[in-house]
């Protein structure tokens, strides 16, 4: 029979200023780190049989963090949901709790309390204990077998209350599988701030230099404005409400953003008379009454009602990098949407723009957040003395702009570790808990449209800076660890619990998969044990596995491998096989016999179509390997590099810019054919390898 026993706030006197003794267990690592730690003997241990208890009196208010928590250790318990439960915690249990009492902790503020009977976590507000959830999966997570927490207190609060993303989804599209899943990914480092961009424009030199044919795109629905919508790709009015309830229920809010008055090249395409003559098509005619009309019903659209769009507390309007001698209508276009946002209940923010734009026209500064992004445009010291609160975005420290050739393509880590926190804007420091720096975000800006990033290359971008940066805002300055022990930990970490955007797999000696058909049928010779799955319309038989075209293929477990990679393989192809043909795909690519109708080796996804300069001969056996990582994608044919598809440039007619295409390739393998475009032929000796360019 299970002891049974219940722990009240009983951390709390160990944090009244009393110097610590000497401690077993040293702090476990987490990201972001644990403010303190009090460290005990032994460890807690998760055992079948344990629950997720709740304090009788915290019930109500904890079921949703319990419900998450629940789903959220299927991964690490191999699929064994723990019972939840109210009343007293008995031995193995997880035991959630709010109290008060350490009223220090503030909103977000949470105890962990590690004995080798119960693990506890409370908090004052049911935010605190759900972060406190996420440190108990980051722990569980590192140990090998995932069931052991080392006994302890830790005590953890965040230095600052906005820890953000900026994410542009105006110029790039990202679905909302993508954006769910970001949800719980910066829910798992405490980030709690995710800021979508939903519209916004190319650049006209890249399109001829018209503005009748440079790309511009609004993310959602409306009805007011059908034509508005995006028709290569957006989101209904219920799925971004339910994509807000999600975050909500992680813990993240969603600052919905519509850009405006600049960057508003969707507005005036659906209505010409609202962009300026002037300035460009790309910026509304803030003289004109009929842009304010407009203006004001796309934000009612989503602001008005008994179920309005934007759910949460805050609203972004954009306002940023309009023409500088307008500067007085801008002034007075940024404070009418300040009001009119706040009309519906809202807090507004606002992009710093008001030192590039000064002027006599007020604008409006009690309860509006700007983010300080760039110092000429927004001086923080003087948005500062105006009385903004501020989120710092500075440009040079965190801006990603994916292939570019400016700003980062991979942003500068160690120098953010060891030099940057938010109280840092550009090459302003502000003192430690400066009342007025909320906290700090940093941004993908997809500036370059159509060139080839994909939602996997901006995650492999984003994924290593929000470990650093999720690091930086809840802990601020770090000295107990240097940044080369910070990352090595690290790479221990992952995305949350059963996420793996980045597609990684492990494999001894790198090795991940391995499959000789004709010798050992279905198995995974790379002692793995990811044996082939379901084989529909295909067959194996003593030479290999044989793919029939159309709806064939031999299902693998795992969906696709990330950078870096190396997959090999030998196939000998029918002849005849039509257009399109495809040797390996997953949801989110595939990899083609014959590329549409150039009958040579390619791949395509996210609506990209890349082709090697190589067609594999039929009816003959040819040794393939193809191997990817972040800069490129590469294919071998018998072992000898024959093209890589790496640093293409294009150019643009009467413009001295080129932009650079990006290559890349998450490898396909969920199945071995297709289920509707297979190609016909016979393959064998399929190796996947971690590792690039594993043949040199």
């Amino acid at each position: 029979m299970k002891k049974a026993f219940l722990i009240t706030g009983l951390a709390l006197g160990l944090f009244q200023g009393k110097a610590w003794s000497q401690t077993t267990n040293p702090a476990p690592f987490v990201i972001p780190g644990l403010q303190e730690w009090q460290g005990g003997n032994g460890q807690f241990t998760l055992q079948p049989a344990s629950a997720i208890v709740l304090e009788p009196a915290s019930a109500a208010a904890l079921s949703g963090t319990a419900q998450v928590l629940q789903q959220d250790l299927l991964p690490l318990t191999h699929g064994v949901s723990l019972a939840i439960r109210t009343g007293t915690p008995t031995a193995g249990d997880i035991f959630l709790q709010l109290n008060s009492p350490d009223t220090a902790l503030g909103k977000e503020g949470y105890l962990v309390t590690a004995g080798k009977e119960v693990l506890q976590i409370a908090a004052p507000s049911a935010r605190g204990v759900f972060w406190g959830t996420r440190t108990l999966l980051q722990v569980l997570e590192q140990d090998s077998l995932h069931t052991h927490f080392p006994c302890g207190t830790a005590r953890d609060y965040p230095r600052y209350d906005v820890r953000g993303f900026v994410l542009d989804a105006g110029r790039k599209f990202f679905s909302l599988d993508f954006l769910r899943q970001y949800v719980k990914f910066m829910s798992y480092y405490k980030m709690n701030d995710f800021h979508i961009h939903l519209n916004d424009n190319g650049f006209k030199q890249f399109f001829g230099k018209n503005w009748d044919s440079t790309y511009a795109a609004f993310r959602l629905q409306s009805d007011f404005y059908p034509g508005l919508t995006s028709k290569d790709g957006s989101y209904t009015k219920q799925e971004f409400r339910d994509l807000q309830a999600l975050a909500t229920s992680y813990g993240v809010n969603i600052v919905p953003e519509i850009d405006v008055p600049a960057h508003s090249l969707a507005f005036t395409k659906l209505r010409p008379e609202i962009g300026s003559k002037k300035y460009g098509m790309d910026h509304l005619d803030l003289d004109n009454p009929v842009t304010y009309q407009v203006i004001d019903s796309v934000f009612m659209e989503y602001l008005s009602g008994p179920n309005p769009v934007f759910t949460g507390p805050e609203v972004h309007i954009g306002t940023d990098e309009y023409a500088k001698a307008a500067a007085e209508q801008f002034r007075a276009f940024t404070d009418h949407y300040i009001r009119l946002v706040e009309s519906y209940g809202k807090k507004a923010r606002i992009w710093g723009a008001l030192t590039h734009a000064q002027g006599n026209t007020p604008v409006k500064v009690k309860d509006v957040t700007m983010n300080v992004w760039y110092n000429g445009y927004a001086d923080p010291v003087a948005m500062k003395k105006l009385g903004y609160n501020m989120i710092s975005t500075p440009d040079g420290w965190l801006y990603i702009v994916p292939a570019a050739g400016y700003y980062y393509d991979y942003l500068n880590l160690p120098q953010l570790y060891n030099k940057w926190e938010p109280v840092q804007v550009g090459d302003v420091r502000f003192k430690n808990g400066d009342p007025q720096i909320m906290g700090g975000s940093f941004a993908v800006w997809n500036d370059h449209v159509g060139n080839g990033i994909t939602e996997k290359d901006v995650h492999d971008r984003v994924f290593p800076a929000m470990q650093v940066l999720a690091q930086k805002m809840w802990r601020g300055a770090d000295s107990t660890q240097s940044y080369a022990s910070f990352a090595a930990n690290a790479a221990n970490t992952g995305e949350g619990p059963g996420a793996n955007m980045r597609g990684k797999l492990k494999g001894k000696n790198g090795l991940v998969l391995q499959y000789e058909p004709g010798k050992n049928k279905s198995k995974d010779n790379s002692g793995n044990q990811r044996n082939l799955g379901k084989i529909s319309n295909a067959a194996i038989q003593r030479d290999g596995l044989h793919i029939n075209g159309g709806r064939s293929f031999a299902q693998t477990p795992v969906p696709e491998i990330g950078y870096d990679y190396t997959v090999m393989f030998t196939v000998k192809p029918d002849a005849g096989n039509a257009p399109n043909a495809v040797l390996f795909s997953s949801p989110n690519a595939t990899v083609k016999l014959k590329q549409q109708q150039t009958g040579k080796l390619g791949f395509s996804r996210e609506g990209y179509d890349y082709t090697f300069d190589y067609t594999v001969p039929a009816n003959q056996w040819t040794k393939l390997a193809i191997s990817g990582d972040h800069k490129g994608t590469r294919l071998y044919v018998n072992g000898q590099l024959v093209q890589s598809l790496e640093k293409k440039k294009i150019g643009f007619a009467g413009a001295k810019d080129s932009m650079a295409i990006v290559q890349t390739l998450v490898f396909p393998l969920q199945n071995i054919g297709d289920t509707s475009h297979a190609f016909k032929g016979v393959i064998k000796d399929i190796q996947v390898w971690n590792m690039a360019d594993k043949l040199k």
